[in-house]
């Protein structure tokens, strides 16, 4: 899944996390970085400079494998595929609303 085509995902699923309440970054590492503004409804991909609650890192191919419900998040985050900073308690949220 190209940048494009992900951040189109993204936008297409954004309201399934209008209730997380926080800033959600996805670091993609040398692909960039994805931020989600659902700190109030609705969510929004948001601006670069805002401070994250909860940042996932992930690499491109994996966050479109997660977005397309291919990539179950908890194996991934075992298997260190993800790895996350910051609050934990949103990442259990963000899980919830990918599900």
């Amino acid at each position: 899944m190209r940048d494009g085509e992900m951040t189109d995902r993204l936008t297409a699923d954004i309201d399934r996390l209008d209730r997380l309440g926080a800033v959600v970054r996805f670091d993609l590492g040398a692909d960039g970085q994805l931020i989600v503004d659902a700190r109030t409804a609705p969510a929004r991909l948001g601006d670069d400079d805002l401070d994250a609650d909860c940042t996932i890192s992930l690499s491109a191919n994996n966050l479109g494998k997660l977005l397309a419900g291919t990539l179950d998040p908890m194996l991934a985050f075992a298997m260190g595929r993800i790895r996350v900073s910051g609050s934990k308690g949103v990442a259990m949220k963000l899980v919830a609303a990918l599900e």
